[in-house]
């Protein structure tokens, strides 16, 4: 695959309006199942709303991260070394609220 960014001087790049409305249908979908999940599931089933919730929410943040962050393209090592962060920083909000409550 040729890097699309390339350029000669004085020219300017092809708008990448393809991948943006990619990424917009994608985020749409995934936003309008959380509003489904919403308004189907009863009231009972409040522990598996957040689960999903949760869920759908890490999944839009990380496609944006990827997208409009460029992490996607970036190196491996580079990637990980913000992701395994922020999954302990998860990992602690996590434990904080369920010992929190006890």
């Amino acid at each position: 695959m040729a890097n699309t960014y390339e350029t000669t001087e004085g020219e300017i790049p092809k708008p990448q309006t393809k991948i943006i409305w990619r990424t917009f249908w994608i985020l749409l979908i995934v936003t309008a199942l959380e509003f489904l999940v919403a308004f189907t599931l009863p009231a009972e089933y409040r522990t598996l709303k957040i689960l999903i919730f949760v869920g759908m929410t890490i999944v839009k943040a990380f496609y944006i991260v990827g997208e409009f962050m460029h992490l996607k393209h970036e190196v491996k090592s580079l990637i990980w070394s913000i992701l395994i962060p922020t999954i302990f920083v998860v990992w602690l909000i996590t434990a904080l609220l369920v010992e929190g409550g006890s």
